[in-house]
Parts: structure tokens; sequence; C-alpha cells
């Protein structure tokens, strides 16, 4: 796949971000919650995101997640990941983002969030940089400023990383090597 060509549209939206804040099932994972004959509940994460994640943060940025469900993996994830901000268990989601923002002090401008679905159209509607997974609901789709092309738990919140911190500058500073001139 080509390499997204970085827009002034894209600079102007990424430059305030600090804090991206991601919904988990349907974004990290590709929405499927798998639970055995014991009861144990089990979600895929993709490698890349992760990855992302962790650069994001080396990076000087925030991250944090937000979801309507209470999962321990997730909590798991985040502790795999060194992501301190998490938030579980809340329908409305709106309230504890607008929490988050005045918590860490940041401007709705300086905010992304990716959602996949509609409990995440109220944040996506009140943040700087809306984005949604390739896969989300409609209405998601609509809200957003930025659509990945991949979809949700298939490394769509690496996509929005790359293009983010490319959008800024410093995606080539957090790289372990220097990429090759072709």
């Amino acid at each position: 796949m080509a390499a997204r060509k970085i827009s002034e549209r894209d600079i102007k939206l990424a430059q305030p971000i600090k804090l991206i804040l991601s919904d988990v099932d349907g974004v990290l994972t590709d929405g499927s919650i798998i639970v055995d004959n014991a009861g144990i509940e089990s979600k895929a994460f993709h490698v890349r995101d992760g990855l992302a994640i962790k650069l994001w943060q080396a990076s000087g940025g925030s991250f944090g997640l937000l979801s309507s469900r209470n999962s321990q993996i997730v909590k798991l994830r985040a502790a795999e990941l060194g992501v301190k901000l998490v938030r579980q268990g809340y329908s409305d989601k709106l309230p504890i983002a607008r929490e988050i923002f005045s918590e860490l002090g940041l401007s709705h401008e300086e905010v992304c969030y990716i959602g996949d679905d509609l409990p995440d159209v109220p944040v996506l509607n009140e943040v700087g940089l809306a984005v949604a997974v390739a896969d989300a609901a409609e209405e998601v789709i609509q809200s957003a400023r930025w659509v990945t092309d991949k979809p949700g738990g298939r490394g769509a919140v690496r996509e929005l990383i790359e293009r983010i911190m490319k959008a800024k500058g410093s995606w080539e500073d957090v790289l372990p090597f220097r990429p090759m001139d072709r």
C-alpha cells in the first residue's frame, strides 16, 4: 500500500494534538468478544497498534482508553503498553471525556478521539480531531474528520498515530533506525 500523502489539512488538525483517546472494542479489537464455556472472555489486539501507542507515548504524547464495557483484559493490555489513563464502564462517554480533558488541562482542540460505534459520537463531536475506523457505523463516519483505511483491530490505531506523528514531523524521531532513501 502506498504511503498516504500528508496534506496541509492533516497538519493543521494534527499539530495541536497532545492526547489520543481510544475506544477499545471495535477500535483496538475487531469488535469480537469471545467467551468460552467457563465464562472466560478473550480479545485479540493488533501488535502494531501496541507499538504505535508506545512510540506516541515515547514522543511525549498521552494515550488513554475510554470504554463502555469493563474488562480485565483491557486493564492488562493497558498496563503492558504503559497506558495509565483507562476509564471503563461508562455508557455515556462524554462526561468522563470532559473530566479527562479538565484533569489534563487540555482544550478540546488538543484531543483526538477514535471510535467505531454510536456511543462514540458525542465524544467525536467534542474533540479537535475526530477519527472513525474504516468499518465504523455510518453515523460515526459522518462525525469524523478522518477515517482510517484499516478496520478496527487491524492496525487502525497504528495508522492514526503514524498519520498524526508524520503531520507533526515527529515520526522519524521515534524510529529505532534511519529510513532508507529510495
